[in-house]
């Protein structure tokens, strides 16, 4: 996946950014003829393409300059404030579902062992490499979906969408961290997986084996999501570039925490009661981490006091 910022000598102020998946390097041609068509479709055959989401021009490269060391220090200063998050949301994840796997028997339900068996199958498919054509397509086809879907939801417009096996874009006039990191925490197909169900529900009883379906399909879609979305983080994604690699990285595996969560609680009996009792122990865990950790620095800082005055 990868930013451009296009930018008009003529009419500075009509910029339009453009997001890009590139999934194989060898693909970067191919993609780049449909840019060059997609310009003279949008009547822009004389933008100038600039590599992620910079958009700097000869008037303002200084100013570019000099405030990127300071965007890179707070990017990096968010991620580290927002790993104590991901430990405690992890932590709390952890022993929560643990503890109702072994006293509840979570683990020995319906819907557990239905979403386990949808998302062993779909690894096992990932591994195989069968079909692999075919799987990037739907991949990449979400992918771009749900760029799509967040440029509307942030009241943007979208200006043109390609999708192939080897790679999609979206062109856009709005972009954010949000947009650009979407695709990598939201599992689309399990999305639809959702409301397909839900639709069904409200005319349909759910009967034993359309639950079945439904828990094996959102392990599937889930599964699916993952493998690909770690499949596509280690080549060179300028979208993680563009918000700073190490900041994209903490929100893309807090997202995805989040969404498991989310899942595990929806597979639940009771989902409602499952969110509120996990927003109860992670509440529980944060201040027990919170009061370990301000006990280690009280210790650490008097054994530093002892020590220069040994000096």
């Amino acid at each position: 996946m990868s930013y451009r910022k296009q930018k008009s000598p003529a009419r500075s102020p009509g910029n339009n950014k453009r997001l890009r998946t590139t999934l194989r390097e060898s693909f970067q041609s191919v993609n780049r003829r449909a840019h060059e068509e997609t310009n003279r479709r949008l009547n822009r055959r004389g933008c100038k393409e600039v590599w992620a989401a910079i958009a700097i021009d000869e008037c303002n490269m200084g100013e570019e300059a000099s405030s990127g060391l300071l965007m890179r220090i707070s990017r990096w200063m968010l991620g580290m404030i927002l790993l104590p998050f991901c430990w405690v949301t992890t932590w709390t994840f952890l022993s929560r579902f643990s503890q109702v796997s072994i006293e509840q028997g979570f683990w020995l339900g319906m819907e557990f062992w239905y979403f386990a068996t949808g998302v062993l199958v779909m690894l096992g498919w990932f591994w195989s490499r069968l079909g692999q054509s075919m799987f990037l397509y739907v991949y990449v086809l979400g992918h771009e979906l749900t760029h799509a879907a967040f440029v509307k939801c942030f009241r943007g417009k979208v200006l043109d969408i390609h999708w192939s096996s080897v790679g999609g874009y979206v062109t856009t006039d709005k972009t954010n961290w949000v947009i650009a990191l979407s695709p990598y925490f939201i599992p689309f197909w399990s999305t639809m997986v959702v409301i397909i169900y839900v639709a069904v529900s409200l005319f349909l009883n759910p009967t034993p084996l359309i639950n079945q379906i439904f828990y094996a399909a959102i392990g599937a879609s889930w599964a699916f999501h993952l493998a690909w979305t770690l499949w596509m983080i280690p080549r060179d994604q300028p979208d993680l570039k563009d918000n700073g690699t190490f900041l994209s990285l903490v929100l893309i595996y807090f997202g995805n925490l989040i969404v498991l969560i989310a899942l595990l609680c929806f597979a639940a009996p009771s989902p409602l009661e499952s969110f509120r009792d996990f927003g109860f122990s992670w509440f529980g865990t944060a201040i027990t981490w919170s009061d370990s950790s301000l006990r280690w620095l009280h210790g650490f800082i008097e054994n530093l006091g002892v020590a220069q005055a040994d000096l």
